[in-house]
């Protein structure tokens, strides 16, 4: 740490160029459930400020800070206009008061942008943009292309068309993934509490936590479920689940409130500091591990398990007990122990209806048998991600 007009500057925050900032619908909306004009303004103030540096001025693109924002506040937003008193249980009345509150989100931040000459750009995501090479390739082009053109790309999952089997579940998740996807040097998540808290911040006695340098630093502590508003999905859970996220993957982490965003973006000391825990990794790995949602398992025999969790191999036909669900080569799938614990992760190479002849069987002996086409692994290691056990 270090001083800077009588306040400690987390050097490595306050050298982060590209970050993305992550505001809950808490933060956006009134209690109704509406659009509250003045919080979204208020954001953006920070934001547009931090943005102009120094001089005051909008930075050249490409010079200065850049800024991806995750936005949640769709659904809450439009739950006023269709006469929805709180948030609807059901998928489909959540798809249409996305539909509704997703234009009226992005028109808000559009009209408060253009006080200070910026420009922004929608971005709609649901996983399988995240968990498909092609489109996850996609997701990073026009997050790159936006960012290079000076405009600020607005994130947020597709609620509209986004089903239970293809949610990210809460947009916390979404931002450690698009901080990832992005490369940021930093992930700032807003919400209604200035922090972490050991304990529920309501309750006398309890302390903020400053910082976490890894999960033994959260042992002991109870992180609640659930957020005050009742218009959101996540709660204080999410989001450090979420941190954890960003942190193994090399992106530094602060949570804080959105009423000191301002200082959280300019690296001044609030909120809870993540440190990074790991290194950033292959792009396919992270959503792999926490964007995919697998359409079909593979049940592992014991020597199979250990050659892939231990020996990180690629896993061959000849280790495969058995086959469950619908999927199609390419598909992300978990592999299994005997005991039905997931252990990996990965991309198949066949599809299930092909599976089950190969099982028990040697790759040369199924070349001979089926042509050369089969003499290759089911899931190759460079597809395949090790899961926490």
């Amino acid at each position: 740490m270090t001083e800077q007009d009588g306040s400690a500057v987390r050097d490595e925050v306050a050298a982060a160029r590209r970050i993305v900032v992550k505001v809950g619908s808490s933060s956006l909306t009134t209690a109704a459930g509406g659009l509250d004009a003045d919080r979204v303004d208020a954001l953006v103030d920070v934001v547009a400020k931090v943005l102009q540096g120094a001089g005051g001025e909008p930075e050249t693109p490409g010079e200065g800070k850049e800024i991806v924002l995750v936005s949640s506040g769709a659904i809450a937003a439009g739950l006023a206009p269709l006469g929805l008193e709180r948030r609807p249980r059901d998928l489909a009345r959540q798809q249409a008061a996305a539909s509704v509150g997703q234009g009226l989100l992005v028109a808000r931040y559009t009209a408060s942008f253009a006080r200070y000459g910026r420009r922004v750009g929608q971005v709609l995501l649901t996983t399988d943009d995240t968990s498909r090479r092609a489109h996850y390739r996609n997701a990073t082009r026009t997050l790159d292309q936006l960012l290079a053109m000076g405009a600020l790309p607005i994130v947020n999952e597709n609620d509209t068309v986004a089903t239970d089997e293809i949610r990210f579940g809460d947009n916390d998740r979404l931002a450690a993934l698009v901080a990832h996807l992005v490369r940021a040097d930093l992930l700032v998540l807003l919400s209604d509490v200035d922090g972490l808290y050991d304990g529920d911040p309501r309750s006398p006695g309890t302390s903020r936590i400053d910082e976490v340098r890894g999960p033994k630093d959260l042992d002991g502590v109870s992180i609640g479920s659930a957020g005050r508003s009742g218009v959101g999905t996540g709660g204080m859970v999410t989001k450090v689940e979420a941190a954890r996220i960003a942190a193994a993957a090399g992106v530094p982490v602060v949570l804080t409130s959105a009423s000191r965003a301002g200082d959280a973006l300019l690296g001044r000391r609030t909120g809870t500091y993540f440190h990074r825990t790991g290194r950033r990794s292959a792009n396919r790995l992270l959503w792999l591990a926490h964007a995919s949602a697998p359409r079909g398992a593979l049940t592992l025999d014991d020597g199979a398990v250990r050659a892939v969790v231990e020996r990180r191999t690629s896993l061959l036909p000849a280790g495969i007990a058995s086959v469950e669900g619908d999927f199609t080569a390419g598909d992300p799938v978990e592999l299994r122990d005997t005991e039905g614990r997931a252990v990996a992760r990965g991309l198949v190479n066949f599809d299930a209806k092909e599976i089950p002849r190969l099982l028990g069987r040697s790759t040369r002996e199924l070349a001979r048998e089926l042509g050369p086409a089969y003499e290759r692994e089911v899931v190759h290691r460079d597809d395949l991600v090790v899961l926490d056990r």
